[in-house]
């Protein structure tokens, strides 16, 4: 008893600054993000030149969009496996209507986002009624989406293609909005880059210091404690089912109006990589712990390693390799830091 006692006091004297900060979920993601920057860097000029950053802050940004709320959704102990083909249902309905029926853009923006967020509610809605895995709802979620993306784009058009989004009405206006650019220091930073800090501020805002933020920590926590001390569990996973939603219309309209072409198969994939960059920002499969800026940071680490790999001359099918074993040691790294984070509470 006496060597259990000295046992349990000295992990309780463990529990210090140093312990809490090896505890932060972004530290992983941090500390690999400074690594893979400064070898990169070291290895190609144009890595680090304003027009290189601007190349690799591309893809970061709205993959760091998706992720935020992706990440958001894990922590409420949930997963959506439609959010990536949800993008491009986003994209074909603003092509659909604004193109090949000729509304106005801004209306089929509108007309999109009642859509995605329709989507997300009935998402968010099945899961907390049936019971049933958000894994399985999201999952038939994304296997309609997929079918009704090619097959209603096929029906209408005769093609899996649709083009001309910028020759329509209120196009000016909406692309400077979601798909312009910003000259800093000669070279072209996208406007994406300023709404992946906005949402990253916002929902770091929202996750840590309000109401909202502590219903979604207990809910991915233990859903039924949270229940019982009046969280509205339902409401709140809801809620994030619809955000994901959003961020996927949000993301869908920014590469519609950049690329003014959606194609029926756009997006099919990507849901994948959203769930990796969370991960790799220190959000746990199993729901309760994680934070918007290590997922952001998990995009990042993402966008520098896509173009890092070209910058270097490297075979680009190496990139998949370096993002699993990115994912693997990801995994590995918040098994370590939960087991702090549960040394830290007791």
């Amino acid at each position: 008893m006496t060597t259990t006692a000295a046992r349990r006091d000295e992990r309780v004297v463990d529990v210090g600054i140093a312990r809490r900060l090896l505890a932060r979920p972004e530290l992983g993601a941090i500390i690999g993000a400074v690594i893979i920057f400064v070898f990169f860097a070291s290895q190609s000029e144009v890595f680090r030149a304003p027009a290189g950053i601007a190349n690799w802050l591309d893809p970061a940004s709205t993959l760091g969009i998706m992720a935020i709320a992706v990440a958001l959704l894990m922590i409420g102990g949930e997963f959506d496996l439609s959010s990536g083909v949800m993008t491009g249902t986003v994209g074909l309905t603003i092509g659909l209507l604004a193109s090949h029926y000729g509304w106005n853009l801004w209306l089929a923006i509108f007309a999109a986002l009642v859509l995605a967020l329709g989507i997300g509610f009935l998402n968010g809605y099945l899961t907390t009624r049936t019971g049933l895995p958000s894994f399985i709802i999201t999952l038939g979620s994304f296997l309609m989406l997929q079918g009704l993306n090619l097959g209603v784009t096929k029906a209408l058009t005769n093609t899996v293609l649709i083009e001309g989004i910028g020759r329509t009405q209120g196009y000016p206006l909406a692309q400077q909005l979601f798909a312009s650019t910003v000259n800093i220091a000669g070279a072209e930073f996208r406007i994406t880059i300023l709404w992946w800090l906005a949402a990253t501020v916002v929902a770091t805002y929202v996750l840590l210091r309000t109401r909202q933020g502590n219903w979604i920590f207990a809910v991915g926590g233990d859903a039924r404690s949270a229940r019982n001390v009046g969280v509205p569990a339902a409401k709140t996973k809801i809620a994030l089912f619809m955000t994901t939603s959003g961020a996927a219309w949000l993301v869908g309209t920014m590469v519609a109006l950049r690329l003014t072409t959606v194609q029926a198969n756009q997006g099919i994939g990507d849901e994948l990589i959203y769930i990796v960059a969370a991960v790799i920002g220190g959000c746990l499969l199993t729901g309760g712990f994680g934070s918007a800026v290590g997922a952001s940071l998990g995009a990042l680490i993402f966008g520098m390693t896509s173009q890092g790999i070209v910058y270097v001359g490297w075979d680009s099918d190496w990139f998949k390799f370096f993002l699993g074993a990115m994912l693997l040691l990801a995994v590995l790294a918040n098994h370590v830091v939960r087991h702090y984070a549960e040394q830290g509470r007791k």
